[in-house]
């Protein structure tokens, strides 16, 4: 009987244990429909505007396909982190635009179209998910097609927009320098 009162005290203990890293766990994810993407009428020119009085730097859309595995991953992996939402929403605004779908939208000039043909005829978006950074001025600075490793070189890549690197050299080199400073150690 005494046996039998410690391994209940044991799995009591135990069970409070996962449940306290469970919910830690979901403390620090959240859903990035609701927390990373910021809402939108589709109307980029307003959207730029928006940017500008938010102070942001600039705009960043997620061309995504509902059936996209890679887009399902990148949204449920990366931009479900607290600390990636934190960092995207105080530089860019963030939209999300169905490379299949018929809503209409208006582009940076104005222009009505469905989502579909801005993602595909306006920017050429054949496999998902690309990542496009937009300037305040409506122009294209980086195009990042698919997903990226994980959480820290999606942080990267908002760096390299913020950051201004992208004028003067390639993703590909700021993410090996970041890596070998990673690497390193403080």
């Amino acid at each position: 009987m005494h046996t039998s009162k410690n391994i209940q005290r044991q799995l009591a203990v135990f069970c409070l244990v996962v449940m306290a890293n469970v919910a830690c766990a979901d403390a620090q994810t959240r859903d990035p429909l609701e927390f990373f993407f910021d809402p939108s009428f589709n109307n980029l020119e307003e959207e730029v505007g928006t940017a500008r009085q938010e102070g942001k730097i600039g705009l960043l859309i997620m061309f995504n396909d509902p059936d996209c595995p890679w887009c399902a991953k990148m949204k449920a992996t990366v931009l479900s982190q607290v600390t990636v939402q934190e960092y995207y929403r105080s530089r860019f605004r963030l939209l999300h635009i169905d490379t299949r779908g018929d809503t209409l939208m208006k582009n940076f000039d104005g222009a009505e179209m469905a989502e579909k043909d801005f993602a595909f005829n306006m920017h050429r978006v054949r496999a998902t998910p690309v990542f496009m950074f937009f300037d305040l001025e409506g122009q294209s600075v980086m195009r990042y097609t698919g997903a990226t490793r994980g959480v820290d070189e999606f942080l990267w890549l908002g760096e390299f927009i913020a950051s201004g690197g992208y004028k003067t050299e390639n993703f590909t080199r700021y993410k090996a320098r970041r890596l070998a400073a990673n690497q390193k150690g403080p």
